[in-house]
């Protein structure tokens, strides 16, 4: 795990301080909680690009895999 060092003003980290214990978690995760709630809210997301596209994958008729269909390759590359 990584470890990241920041600066807050002192209400914050009271506020902070105050959030965690009331949760009974550690200021660390609870700051862990609210960047992935951040990151998940404005879309940024980690995996690749079949696991961001996971609800779509299948959803198309057609030929299964144009990528190594010889029929569908032909000509390609020229």
């Amino acid at each position: 795990m990584s470890t990241v060092s920041l600066k807050m003003p002192d209400d914050l980290a009271t506020r902070l301080a105050a959030a965690a214990r009331q949760r009974g978690v550690t200021r660390s995760a609870l700051v862990r909680d609210a960047l992935e709630s951040y990151l998940r809210r404005v879309g940024v997301r980690d995996g690749s690009a079949a696991d961001l596209a996971k609800d779509l994958i299948g959803t198309v008729e057609g030929p299964r895999d144009l990528s190594t269909h010889p029929k569908h390759m032909k000509g390609f590359g020229r």
